[in-house]
């Protein structure tokens, strides 16, 4: 482990969303500390474990991933959020941003892209 990457949380009620996404992290300084299906086992993951960057997918059974954003950035306000989605309408986008997310990805996503954002918000907050 590199010490100077990110600590990530992957949301996605798609196990194969979450291992591709989690994959894209193998061979860069990040490290994925979990991955999860569901807002609820987020939090859980959030309240044991330091956590800097989220990507969280909106569509999720249960609690949507705009509102768990919402509540990240309530309650862990040094946390980071990028929302993805293959919805792309310009008001999801906005209310992920409006919710606290630092950036929206549509779905299908390169491994470029995703990294790209990640290291920007990390450069941004180190």
């Amino acid at each position: 482990m590199i010490k100077n990457g990110a600590k990530i949380l992957i949301v996605d009620d798609s196990d194969f969303s979450r291992k591709v996404i989690s994959s894209y992290f193998d061979n860069s300084p990040h490290q994925v500390i979990a991955e999860v299906a569901s807002a609820d086992a987020a939090i859980k993951i959030l309240s044991e474990k330091e956590c800097n960057i989220a990507i969280i997918d909106v569509v999720m059974p249960e609690i949507g991933g705009i509102e768990l954003t919402e509540s990240i950035s309530r309650t862990f306000t040094n946390m980071a959020v990028i929302v993805i989605s293959s919805l792309a309408q310009e008001s999801i986008i906005m209310r992920s941003i409006s919710a606290g997310a630092q950036d929206f990805i549509q779905k299908p996503f390169s491994e470029n892209t995703l990294l790209q954002s990640v290291n920007k918000i990390w450069e941004n907050r180190s």
